[in-house]
């Protein structure tokens, strides 16, 4: 606890002293951490290897690639995005400029998950410096070599008193829970949300959760199946089902789904192989604790493909389950693993009926040719964000705000939007001194009334 305020300290001397502020600078850190990203790439797959099995290419794809895009963003835009934004100014206060101003919120924490440890930890970051602010960044514990990795690169490229890193568990976390920063940037499980939420609230600090939840995929009638299929089983079992927005399970039209389950265990043969578990490109679970969370949510009486293991290297074949109830145990949480359990539906107002009671999704999936119901779930349902006709990839762009709704979240970011999240963007007006109407001083008037309204009508 020491050491952490201490870190604290120092960083709030930091900020005050203005050396984060200068866009030059800003960008000049940008640019220093994209090259260290750069220099590290074949370090950074190595250790995302270590943790989670992954391959080369989907380590680029889904995390060094991603991040760098952002941080590309970042060093074009901010510039343009500090700028004072003008805004008009009403006529009762002539004469005067009125403008907000996007200011850093001072002292951040940044807790990343590990799940994707390179991506959610670098993305926020980045987005941090971009906006001028300094920041302690709370590695996990369960992707030991990557935090090990990113560990090294921050202090190469940053002085601890702007950018430092926080190893360690519980007894950290509390630590830095315990410590009033400006603004909280959390990602990871719904039941730690809440704890940093209630923690956060003490202080009265800003807090942004990315958490997750049961992200449905929605299959109609008219949905060109053999392409769904092969969409939602690249999402689904990406990073071995260790994704925040992967499909959780399924909710289809009872007339495709003997269809649909053919065309999932085709596309898991010929995207996995037939012998997953072997694939040296096929991930693995982040740790025991959590592959027998997952073997503990399969039921082999309703596992129509897949269900395999291997204790010993944390891996579990990509599974299918069918005939699944919402009283199985597969559908009572999140499943985080690369278990796809399948319901259906036989008229599409019951895909509303069911997901009105649940709790608010991070993501939801839409596989639809009709053209009226793609417009109207976007309406009717209630979900951080998602596709029609594909999965994950609305998170895969600077373009747009990515975050959750009610129980998966709160607050988004990503280019412009996560700028302005880092951000406290401040409400100024300019006055002139050379004009100053006497209608809002004492004594008033009759006709003082009378002017007023006319201003403010």
């Amino acid at each position: 606890m020491q050491k952490v305020e201490e870190l604290l300290k120092a960083q709030r001397k930091y900020f005050q002293s203005g050396k984060t502020l200068p866009i030059k600078n800003r960008i000049e850190n940008l640019k220093k951490l994209r090259d260290s990203i750069r220099n590290n790439e074949r370090a950074i797959c190595k250790a995302l290897e270590e943790d989670l099995g992954k391959s080369d290419t989907e380590s680029y794809m889904c995390e060094i690639g991603m991040a760098l895009s952002e941080i590309s963003c970042l060093i074009k835009n901010t510039k343009k995005w500090s700028k004072a934004r003008k805004v008009k100014t009403p006529l009762a206060q002539f004469s005067a400029k009125s403008y907000a101003l996007p200011t850093p919120y001072g002292n951040t924490l940044i807790m990343s998950p590990w799940n994707y440890p390179f991506l959610l930890t670098i993305d926020p970051l980045a987005t941090a410096i971009a906006a001028g602010n300094t920041a302690i960044v709370k590695l996990s514990a369960y992707s030991s070599a990557t935090s090990a990795l990113i560990a090294k690169i921050l202090e190469e490229c940053f002085e601890k008193e702007h950018v430092a890193t926080v190893t360690g568990g519980r007894a950290e976390n509390a630590a830095l829970l315990d410590c009033k920063f400006d603004m909280i940037f959390f990602t990871g499980s719904q039941a730690v949300g809440k704890e940093v939420l209630r923690r956060a609230a003490e202080h009265l600090t800003p807090a942004v959760l990315e958490l997750g939840g049961k992200s449905p995929c929605i299959v109609d009638e008219t949905a060109n199946v053999p392409l769904a299929a092969k969409r939602i089983v690249f999402g689904k079992f990406l990073n071995c089902g260790q994704t925040c927005v992967a499909p959780d399970y399924i909710l289809c039209h009872s007339t495709v789904k003997t269809q649909l389950i053919e065309e999932i265990i085709k596309q898991i043969k010929l995207q996995f192989g037939e012998k997953p578990l072997e694939n040296p490109q096929y991930g693995k679970i982040i740790s025991e604790k959590h592959f027998v969370r997952i073997c503990g949510l399969i039921d082999e009486n309703k596992t129509v493909f897949g269900g395999g293991m291997d204790a010993s290297k944390c891996k579990i074949e990509p599974t299918v389950m069918d005939n699944v109830t919402w009283k199985d145990k597969v559908m009572q949480e999140e499943i985080f693993g690369p278990v796809l359990p399948i319901l259906t539906f036989k008229c599409f107002e019951e895909v509303y009926d069911t997901l009105k009671d649940k709790e608010k999704p991070l993501a939801l999936y839409l596989f639809s040719q009709d053209k009226r119901r793609q417009k109207e779930i976007p309406l009717r349902a209630s979900y951080g964000g998602g596709c029609i006709n594909d999965v994950i990839i609305h998170l895969a762009t600077s373009s747009m705000g990515f975050g959750g709704v009610g129980e998966s979240g709160m607050g988004a970011y990503h280019g412009k939007t996560g700028f302005d999240t880092f951000s406290h963007i401040k409400s100024v007006v300019n006055k002139k001194t050379w004009i100053d109407l006497p209608m809002r001083y004492q004594p008033y008037k009759e006709k003082t009334k009378k002017l007023i309204k006319k201003f403010l009508k």
